[in-house]
């Protein structure tokens, strides 16, 4: 059973769940799931690491901050993991996501 996260303020920043297939022909946001998980298909290769890391490279660039403000901080080795968004809101976070698929 799918693991349910939602968005919500920290003390530093936001949090975001997210469920990564990669392979694809290029890196999307595809949509938001019921229970607000955000679906992301990678043109990375299976490679954890490689996920990871163009799972990281995406979202900042999404988000529009340095690469450096994002980080996973649990679902490293699998498809759904939480992503920590430092110093941006929830609000700012779903504003630039809902921009970005639009």
């Amino acid at each position: 059973m799918p693991r349910k996260y939602v968005l919500h303020n920290g003390r530093r920043g936001s949090a975001l769940a997210v469920r990564v297939t990669p392979r694809a022909s290029n890196s999307q946001i595809v949509g938001v799931l019921e229970d607000g998980t955000i679906k992301v298909h990678l043109a990375a290769d299976a490679s954890e690491d490689q996920i990871n890391a163009e799972l990281v490279a995406f979202l900042a660039e999404v988000l529009g901050v340095p690469k450096s403000r994002v980080e996973i901080v649990a679902g490293e080795n699998g498809r759904d993991k939480l992503i920590s968004v430092l110093d941006m809101d929830v609000e700012t976070v779903h504003q630039r996501i809902v921009a970005y698929t639009d």
